[in-house]
C-alpha cells in the first residue's frame, strides 16, 4: 500500500511537471502579437472624412467616414458608407451608399496598418435614375479605390513594438479576428 501511494504521489509529480513543461513550451512556440479593438480603428479612421472624388467635370462624390466592421470569416474588414454625389452631370444633389471590403497591410517605413486589396459593393442611389446609378457603378471600382487606397487604420508607435524590435521581431501577418486586428510578430529578415 505504501509503495503504491508513493508510486501515485511521484506519478501526480511527473504528470504536473511534464504539462508545466509543455505550456512553457507552447507559449515559447506562440508567436508574440499585437492586438487593435475595432473601436480603435474607427476612432483613427473618421477624421479623414469626408473626402471628395471628383469625376471627369460630371459630378463630384463626397465620402462620409465609413462605418468599419470585422469580417474574421474572409481575415479583412467592411465598411459602408454614406455618399452624396452633385455636379453638372445631376440636377441635384442625391444621397446614396456603398459597401465595401479589404484587406490589410503593415506599412513599416511610417508604421502603420493600412486598407489594401479594396473589392467594391454595389452603389446605391435611391433618388437616381437607374441609368445614372449604372453609370455610377461602371466609376465605381475606381471611385473606391481613389477614397479608401491606403488608408490608414492603425500606426504603432515605437513603445509598442520596442520589445519586439529588442527581440529581432517586425510586424509580420495582420489577422482579423471576433475582437479586432492581431498584428503577429516574426523574426526580422536580413
Amino acid at each position: 500500500m505504501l509503495h503504491r501511494r508513493r508510486f501515485l504521489t511521484h506519478a501526480t509529480r511527473g504528470l504536473a511537471l511534464g504539462g508545466a513543461v509543455l505550456l512553457v513550451a507552447r507559449g515559447a512556440l506562440a508567436q508574440p502579437s499585437y492586438t487593435v479593438p475595432l473601436a480603435q480603428l474607427q476612432a483613427m479612421v473618421d477624421p479623414k472624412f469626408p473626402r471628395n472624388v471628383p469625376v471627369q467635370g460630371l459630378f463630384n462624390l463626397s465620402v462620409q467616414a465609413p462605418h468599419l466592421r470585422l469580417l474574421p470569416e474572409v481575415n479583412r474588414l467592411g465598411a459602408a458608407m454614406a455618399l452624396d454625389v452633385a455636379g453638372p452631370a445631376l440636377r441635384r444633389s442625391h444621397q446614396g451608399s456603398l459597401e465595401v471590403e479589404f484587406a490589410l497591410r503593415y506599412e513599416a517605413t511610417d508604421r502603420t496598418l493600412r486598407a489594401h486589396q479594396i473589392q467594391l459593393g454595389r452603389m446605391e442611389f435611391p433618388s437616381l435614375r437607374p441609368a445614372v446609378t449604372e453609370l455610377l457603378n461602371a466609376y465605381g471600382p475606381l471611385l473606391a479605390e481613389q477614397s479608401l487606397r491606403e488608408v490608414t487604420l492603425h500606426q504603432l508607435r515605437p513603445q509598442d513594438t520596442a520589445v519586439f524590435d529588442g527581440l529581432g521581431l517586425q510586424p509580420g501577418p495582420i489577422t482579423v479576428t471576433a475582437k479586432g486586428l492581431t498584428v503577429a510578430f516574426v523574426s526580422k529578415t536580413p
